[in-house]
């Protein structure tokens, strides 16, 4: 078999990113071995490898600086609406290559690290991935930071720096078992910690009303402190900020409560206040309701508004002073972005701000709110809505408590006037959640405080308007929006995916990396034998690559020319990795009972992390390694079939399997998934997906053809008319004999002979209260995996819908997302101003 080329190897032959000039790849060598010598190993004799690393990490970071600090100098000279993006969560994965790839420096630095003996790929394999983030919302918050630089907005990222991400995932017998992330531990050369902008947050204590006003007294101090990490955009000398907030105890934390000499004890305690930003709840799509949790997102909210106000008082560059005072203009300079339920409490602190602080009335702070906010939905699924209980607010936040009350008494007064009599209306509508224990639904509270709620596909939004916020959409339509998720072309594919970028380059020129709807100058080749030839030479190229790391890492040798079909995403029941092990059963049936018959070999992998406290994913994840260990062991199998759980899956693993993929499964129930954008990165990288009609694939089928896709079962209409009748699983159990065998088989034990009960909790929960319908697509779904076995004995026919796919994903690049944010939502327009270089002296 042939080895597979290195990316160097491909850049050196021919690159997107231009080729590098001398004087660069000289002034990177020299300032690489000044940091090495200099500012790395001191008193060492012998660099590491992490050494090597770092020099590099901070000779590109030299090349952002002066870009940073002239970008936000034009920011205060120019004074433009500015827009908070405020998360609890943003999924970065490794910064080295985006960052180069962005300052187009990858093939300087590619040049100097190989003159200097090094591999840049072995490098840029040390970095940590920033897990700060459980999937697809933390994930697409990175991308919208690439794409609000890209475009030349002034925008801010908000978020924790937590000390742990999202767990390392390890499997021990088959199960999950999870490492803490200690991502930090050799430090962080992206960031920069800014202790001159520490600010002070307050929890628990008492709210007295005095003549003066509303005062929140004997609170307990918290300090945010800020670090910062630049966020260059492509090719434009932009570079914006991402914040991240530290918790940090106050020096005399505790220590005037004890006097008493117990001095220890009370520093001891500061990891109390410090626990605030330790870790990241690793739940995706549920919510849990801790009061560890609720700080984090009182504490994000607090040190953001305070930051946000700061500058808005102040917006002249270097100046500290006040510049304004009065209000009336904030949402016209401020726009905020709320990335679903999570910092919702942005309403009430600014309304306490802006009413207890700056004495606004409460008419004008209100329409103040809801002019600068706006709020994005991520989930229909009722687990994951977030209602935290009245009891633990009226300990932690006794003032935003009264200010919530008092936004619902407000809203209640208004809805009864127009639906007077409707008290089930006014039930259903309230912030407050009676019932045995009372709750305030955030949800709520967001669509009451925000001039505009999105959903993130269109299918999804209809969803919201039409289910979840129906009451609210009857009463506010103009308030709700759809903004379809997207990717960064740049990272997930120029970086990703460099042999697929030349390709099309050589073909098209390279504007489609900053307009990604270019690529619809590719369907005329959909029948150019020299374009099919070149785009699966470059799958297969990617396929081989992903191999031999498959083989280093994980010792699993696969066959490379078998259909490598993928299912990476979170586990969880809506998503349906049950539908997917139940098809992998039936095939190895199959092979088993007609072992001459010529079978399409493939390679199912399956990846994603469970949450720890979610039993019946983690069986899950059992029942895939259970299935491999038997089908892989199987002599009569062969290589016709194999199954991989992809470990500790996370974006730089994402990185290399997307590329290869042949198949992309997309398969939760109708309905569920909001929108996806794993999906739009197979799609642009050259898999076809096989999916239903839900999320985001709706809308790739319409832009590609659905013939283009592979689309099987129940749509949404479906699933509702199944829910009215009563969904009775044993039909389809009792009616489709290979369905009835490969549940028999692993509910006998037969893919767990040591535990013969040990997948009783799946069975039972497939067979008696299946929320997600697997069995009701499951005949579909084998139907539409023969097609798919049938195509992919076309390599030529396989190609053609490829290329179709690769020119019909314009859409979902993150920079038409962010455009429509823009414009439709933050009332602002994207800039294509090229601020001048560092080197450039401004005018």
């Amino acid at each position: 078999m042939a080895k597979p080329l290195t990316d160097s190897e491909k850049r050196k032959q021919i690159s997107v990113r231009g080729l590098a000039g001398l004087g660069d790849v000289a002034e990177v060598r020299k300032s690489f071995n000044r940091h090495l010598h200099f500012t790395l190993v001191k008193d060492r004799n012998v660099a590491t490898p992490r050494d090597y690393f770092f020099a590099l990490a901070h000779t590109v970071r030299d090349h952002l600086v002066g870009r940073w600090i002239r970008t936000q100098q034009h920011y205060y000279e120019r004074d433009p609406k500015r827009i908070y993006y405020l998360s609890l969560e943003f999924y970065m994965g490794r910064t080295l290559q985006n960052t180069m790839v962005n300052l187009g420096l990858q093939n300087a630095c590619d040049e100097a690290i190989y003159q200097l003996g090094l591999d840049l790929e072995e490098l840029e394999e040390i970095e940590e991935d920033a897990g700060l983030g459980n999937g697809g919302l933390g994930r697409l918050a990175a991308c919208f930071l690439d794409s609000m630089a890209t475009l030349g907005l002034a925008a801010y990222g908000y978020g924790i720096r937590y000390e742990f991400g999202i767990f390392n995932q390890k499997i021990v017998n088959g199960w999950q078992v999870e490492e803490a992330d200690d991502w930090l531990r050799y430090g962080n050369p992206w960031e920069k910690a800014r202790p001159e902008y520490m600010l002070p947050v307050h929890f628990y204590g008492r709210v007295e009303h005095t003549p003066d006003g509303v005062k929140w007294l004997d609170t307990q101090v918290v300090l945010a402190m800020p670090y910062d990490t630049p966020v260059p955009g492509y090719k434009n000398n932009t570079v914006n900020t991402m914040r991240l907030w530290s918790a940090k105890a106050p020096n005399d934390f505790k220590l005037q409560d004890f006097n008493v000499g117990d001095y220890i004890e009370a520093v001891l305690d500061r990891n109390l206040a410090e626990n605030i930003s330790r870790v990241l709840y690793p739940n995706d799509n549920f919510f849990e309701g801790k009061e560890l949790r609720l700080k984090q997102e009182y504490f994000v909210v607090a040190a953001t508004l305070q930051d946000i106000i700061r500058r808005f008082k102040s917006s002249k560059f270097g100046c500290r002073d006040p510049v304004r005072t009065c209000f009336e203009t904030f949402p016209d300079k401020v726009a905020i972005q709320l990335n679903d339920t999570h910092p919702a409490l942005s309403i009430p602190e600014l309304m306490r701000i802006l009413v207890d602080v700056e004495k606004v009335d409460w008419d004008k702070a209100w329409e103040i709110t809801k002019k600068t906010c706006a709020y994005t939905n991520h989930t229909v699924l009722p687990e994951a809505l977030e209602r935290w209980p009245v009891s633990m607010f009226e300990k932690l936040l006794p003032r935003h408590l009264e200010i919530i009350y008092a936004i619902n008494q407000r809203h209640l007064d208004h809805v009864a006037a127009l639906f007077p009599g409707d008290v089930d209306r006014l039930r259903r509508m309230s912030v407050i959640e009676e019932g045995d224990c009372k709750r305030i639904n955030m949800a709520h509270l967001c669509v009451i405080g925000s001039h505009a709620v999105n959903g993130v596909a269109r299918i999804h939004s209809e969803i919201v308007k039409q289910s979840v916020f129906k009451d609210f959409y009857e009463l506010e339509p103009e308030k709700f929006q759809n903004k379809t998720n997207g990717i960064t072309p740049r990272r997930w594919l120029l970086l990703c995916n460099p042999g697929l970028a030349d390709t099309i380059v050589e073909k098209i020129g390279e504007e489609f990396l900053t307009d990604l709807s270019q690529l619809k100058k590719l369907l005329p080749l959909v029948n150019d034998e020299a374009f099919i030839r070149d785009v699966a030479k470059v799958k297969q190229e990617n396929k081989l690559k992903f191999s031999a790391f498959l083989e280093k890492e994980y010792k699993v040798k696969i066959n490379p020319s078998s259909m490598f079909d993928v299912h990476v995403k979170r586990i969880h029941e809506y998503k349906r990795q049950l539908l997917n092990c139940l098809h992998v059963v039936t095939l190895y049936n199959r092979i088993k009972r007609d072992p001459a018959k010529a079978f399409v070999p493939r390679t199912v992998m399956i990846g994603g992390k469970a949450a720890p406290g979610y039993h019946m994913a983690k069986l899950i994840i059992k029942l895939v390694t259970s299935i491999g260990d038997v089908v892989n062991h199987d002599p009569v199998v062969g290589d016709r079939l194999k199954v991989i759980f992809l470990e500790n899956y996370r974006v730089s693993l994402a990185e290399k399997v997307i590329p290869a993929a042949d198949l992309s499964q997309q398969i939760s129930t109708a309905g569920t998934e909001a929108s996806g954008t794993g999906n739009m990165k197979f799609m642009l990288n050259g898999a076809l997906t096989i999916g239903t009609m839900d999320g985001a694939n709706v809308e790739m089928a319409e832009e590609a053809g659905a013939e283009n896709l592979f689309i099987f079962g129940l749509r949404v209409e479906d699933v509702e008319a199944l829910d009215r009748k009563g969904y009775n699983a044993r039909e389809y159990y009792d009616r489709l004999p290979e369905l009835k065998q490969a549940v028999d088989q692993i509910s006998s034990g037969f893919f767990s002979p040591k535990e013969p009960d040990c997948f009783r909790d799946i069975v039972n929960m497939l067979m008696h209260h299946d929320r997600f319908k697997v069995f009701a697509d499951y005949e579909a779904y084998v139907q539409c995996q023969a097609q798919v076995d049938q195509l992919y004995r076309n390599p030529k026919g396989w190609t053609k819908k490829v290329i179709r796919n690769i020119a019909c994903s314009g859409k979902f690049s993150s920079d038409r997302t962010i455009t429509e944010y823009a414009r439709e939502i933050w009332g602002v327009e994207p800039s294509d101003l090229q601020i001048p270089p560092p080197n450039i002296p401004r005018d």
